[in-house]
C-alpha cells in the first residue's frame, strides 16, 4: 500500500537513495542536457520529454523529484515547477484560453494575476470580469457564453475575501470552465482546493514552500492531462523552468513546513488577540478572527489560518503613521512573506508616489507576516510603536 502520510511525502517520495549512492539528501542534477546511449531511448525521450531527462528547460531529475512532492501534498495527479508564481500563473491561465475568450476573476487578485488579464491577455482579445467573489451568486451572474476560466484566489493575501470553492467547482463545471485557485495562503497543510473539485491548483513556492526567502518559484498542481497539456506548450515555449538548485532548497524547506507553519500560526494568532483588545487598533482582517464576515466558510475549508493578517490602525494622521512605521524595529518591510522573518507592507508606503494613483486601501492600513520569531519578542515592539499614534 502505498504511504500517503505527510511525513512520507516530506521526508521520502520521490527519493530513489539507490539510485544516486544511497545519499541522504537528493543530489542537485546541475546539467542542462542529458545523454542517449542509444537511437531507441534518443527517440523515446523525445516522445515523452515530461517524464523522460532530455533537456533542464523540461524534466530535469533534482526537479522531478520536487514536482511528485508537491502533486502529492496537493492530492493532484501531477505537478509543474516554474521560476516564479507569476509564471505559473500565466501558463495555467494562458494555456486555458484563446482570443475572443473571458475569464471570470475574483476581485483584488495577486497584482500579477491582475497585470495578466487587464494588460497582456487583453493585447490578444481575451477578456474579464472582476467580480466580488465572496458571493458565488456575482460570479454565476458573470460567466458568458464565451467564459473559459474561473480564477479564484481564497482567501486572498490583503483582506482575505474567501470563495465557497465546492459551489465554485459545480458552478465550472456545470459551465465547461477550468477552474483555477492561488493557495499561496494556506500551504497545501491548510487548504486542498483539488478536494473540493478545483481543476488547477497555484502556490507562490516562494512563500512558505521554500519558507528561507532565498528561493523565487511557482507551482500548478492539476490532472496528468492538465499538466501534460501545460508542459508541452506553455512550460516549454516559454521557457520559465526551475533551476535543479532552487529545486534542491525548495525539497530542503518542504522537511519543515510542518514546524514552519504551525509556529507561524501560533505566533499570529498570539499577536492578533492582543491586538484587538489594543485601544489604537481599528480593526483586524484574519480568516479566523471573530469580526472576519467569512469566518464559517474560512473554518469550513481551511484546516488552519497562516500567519498573515491586516490591522486598520486609529492613527490621527498620515505623519504619525510613517512614524508607527518607522519605529517599528522586529519587522522589516518589504514584500513577500513564509520565510523566518516577520514582515509589513504599510499602505501609507504607496500614498504620494509620483505618477501612481493612491490605493483603494486607506494609509492606516498595514499587512503582517508573522515568521518564527519569538511573539512575545515582537510584541514589545509594536507596543513600543504604537506610543506614537
Amino acid at each position: 500500500m502505498q504511504d500517503t502520510s505527510l511525513s512520507h511525502i516530506l521526508n521520502h517520495l520521490g527519493e530513489e537513495r539507490a539510485e544516486y549512492f544511497h545519499a541522504v539528501a537528493p543530489p542537485v542534477v546541475q546539467s542542462s542536457n542529458f545523454v542517449f546511449p542509444d537511437l531507441h531511448s534518443f527517440r523515446t525521450g523525445f516522445a515523452d520529454e515530461l517524464h523522460q531527462h532530455v533537456y533542464s528547460r523540461g524534466n530535469n531529475p533534482t526537479v522531478e523529484i520536487l514536482r511528485k512532492k508537491l502533486a502529492a501534498l496537493e492530492g493532484t495527479e501531477d505537478a509543474l515547477v516554474f521560476s516564479s508564481g507569476a509564471a505559473a500563473i500565466a501558463a495555467a491561465v494562458i494555456g486555458n484560453v484563446k482570443a475572443g475568450d473571458h475569464v471570470v476573476c475574483q476581485q483584488m487578485p495577486y497584482s500579477w494575476t491582475s497585470s495578466l488579464l487587464r494588460k497582456l491577455l487583453g493585447r490578444f482579445g481575451v477578456e474579464h470580469t472582476f467580480v466580488d467573489g465572496t458571493d458565488t451568486d456575482n460570479i454565476a451572474a458573470a460567466i458568458r457564453p464565451n467564459t473559459r476560466v474561473l480564477y479564484l484566489e481564497s482567501p486572498n493575501t490583503m483582506t482575505f475575501e474567501c470563495q465557497d470553492l465546492a459551489a465554485c467547482a459545480a458552478l465550472a463545471k456545470k459551465h465547461g470552465l477550468v477552474s483555477m485557485i492561488d493557495n499561496s495562503y494556506n500551504s497545501p497543510l491548510y487548504q486542498n482546493p483539488a478536494a473540493f473539485g478545483i481543476d488547477i491548483v497555484l502556490h507562490s513556492a516562494s512563500k512558505y514552500l521554500n519558507g528561507h526567502s532565498d528561493v523565487v518559484a511557482g507551482v500548478l498542481c492539476a490532472s496528468s492531462e492538465m499538466v501534460q497539456k501545460i508542459f508541452s506548450s506553455e512550460l516549454m515555449t516559454i521557457g520559465a523552468a526551475l533551476a535543479p538548485h532552487d529545486a534542491a532548497l525548495i525539497i530542503r524547506g518542504l522537511r519543515t513546513l510542518p514546524l514552519r507553519l504551525q509556529r507561524s500560526s501560533e505566533s499570529a494568532q498570539k499577536i492578533v488577540a492582543r491586538l484587538d483588545a489594543h485601544p489604537k487598533v481599528e480593526r483586524i482582517w484574519y480568516p479566523f478572527h471573530d469580526s472576519f464576515p467569512q469566518r464559517e466558510l474560512a473554518m469550513s475549508q481551511m484546516r488552519g489560518c497562516s500567519g498573515l493578517f491586516s490591522v486598520q490602525f486609529r492613527a490621527g494622521s498620515m505623519e504619525k503613521m510613517e512614524a508607527f512605521v518607522h519605529r517599528l524595529r522586529r519587522f522589516l518591510m518589504a514584500v513577500s512573506w513564509g520565510g523566518h522573518e516577520s514582515l509589513i507592507i504599510p499602505m501609507v508606503g504607496f500614498y504620494n508616489i509620483p505618477g501612481r494613483p493612491d490605493p483603494d486601501l486607506p494609509w492606516n492600513f498595514v499587512r503582517f507576516y508573522i515568521g518564527l520569531e519569538d511573539a512575545d519578542w515582537l510584541w514589545e515592539d509594536l507596543l513600543q510603536a504604537m506610543e506614537v499614534l
